[in-house]
């Protein structure tokens, strides 16, 4: 059985909003009725979105849960769903009702986004995760929602979800919060377009494109342009041939979950061509020196003293756009790098390109 407590001040519902109870509600209804969980891929959002549909204290009835919940000084679901509520102005609630065991559900929503300026010296994308409840205002029925916001990965769940906060969409508190919060409405928008739920015609929607990838069908043509572009043509067309062919095998031979461990290749691959590998301690010298072996020109960047490995980033990537390029990196998941360079007006492609054939390469 399912109950929802009331909101003790204003609704928070705007129609010609893409964040309004209409809208929110039909994905709820969705999930409940025909899957309760998704994720799936996204026009400018880095990796997949999540949307789960979990509630209290059904989501937190196993053994791990539990032991985070009294860790965390909390005797039930309960209880921890009351700090959720106290948070967002919502009623909490009442022991009857715990009694009664009456589930409340909520949506957890996560996806990634290119940071600001500042903290991309030390992320590449930034993890957004809204925690939306439900509640009645002014009414005996289901008619409102609160949002929650963190940014922190949830390795302990209990733990993490505690520390979300109440938010206002209105009135970022940081420019972090201020891209997840602007991202948050086109995902909203893609989350109903990949579940086929229809938008009211009242909703103000944030965006025209399509916000879903068209269907492409991976052929060995992908792996020879991704060559060429990593390598900016610098490569025999004999090689590029024979690379490309081996590379497409192994994206047809391992399962795709399965992909990014088995193969390999993939670090011998940008080793023949212009590329430079480091751990991530590097100095401003060396930096100059490889990189000017990649561009086959001296390259010479200003920078503050005593600024060594990826603080450098900024510097080397305005050097580098004076000549129209980039520098970029082969993701080695781990604390080196393999770095290459890129013509900058084909980077937009290669990233394409990369989510694509699963060869993963990032901005720095």
């Amino acid at each position: 059985m399912k109950e929802f407590f009331s909101n003790l001040f204003g609704r928070n519902h705007n129609p010609e909003s893409i964040v309004s109870f209409d809208v929110i509600d039909a994905i709820y209804n969705h999930l409940y009725n025909q899957q309760n969980s998704c994720e799936f891929k996204m026009k400018g959002i880095h990796n997949n979105v999540f949307v789960n549909l979990y509630s209290f204290p059904g989501s937190f009835n196993y053994e791990e849960a539990k032991n985070q919940i009294e860790k965390s000084g909390f005797k039930n679901a309960y209880e921890v769903l009351n700090e959720l509520y106290k948070k967002v102005d919502i009623g909490v609630v009442s022991e009857e009702s715990i009694q009664a065991g009456f589930d409340y559900d909520y949506i957890h929503i996560q996806f990634y986004t290119e940071p600001t300026p500042e903290i991309k010296k030390y992320l590449k994308h930034v993890l957004h995760n809204f925690i939306i409840v439900f509640c009645c205002t002014n009414s005996t029925e289901i008619n409102d929602f609160k949002l929650l916001y963190s940014g922190n990965h949830f390795v302990n769940y209990t733990r993490e979800i505690l520390e979300t906060e109440g938010v206002d969409l209105k009135n970022p508190k940081s420019d972090i919060q201020k891209i997840g919060f602007e991202k948050f409405e086109i995902v909203l928008q893609g989350i109903c377009q990949y579940l086929k739920i229809e938008i009211p015609e009242t909703v103000a929607l944030p965006s025209q494109e399509n916000l879903l990838p068209d269907e492409i069908k991976i052929t060995v043509d992908l792996f020879e342009e991704f060559i060429r572009l990593v390598s900016r043509g610098d490569i025999e067309e004999k090689v590029v041939k024979k690379e490309s062919k081996t590379l497409f095998k192994n994206f047809k031979k391992f399962p795709q979950e399965e992909y990014s461990e088995n193969v390999y290749g993939h670090f011998d691959f940008f080793e023949i061509i212009d590329s430079w590998s480091s751990d991530w301690k590097f100095d401003p010298e060396d930096a100059e020196s490889f990189i000017s072996d990649l561009i086959g020109e001296d390259l010479n960047f200003e920078y503050p003293e005593e600024t060594y490995s990826h603080n450098l980033f900024p510097y080397i990537q305005s050097a580098l756009e004076k000549r129209d390029l980039e520098l970029m990196t082969y993701e080695t998941y781990g604390d080196s790098y393999l770095f290459f360079v890129a013509n900058k007006n084909e980077v937009g492609r290669i990233l394409e390109l990369s989510e694509i054939i699963k060869i993963p390469v990032v901005k720095l």
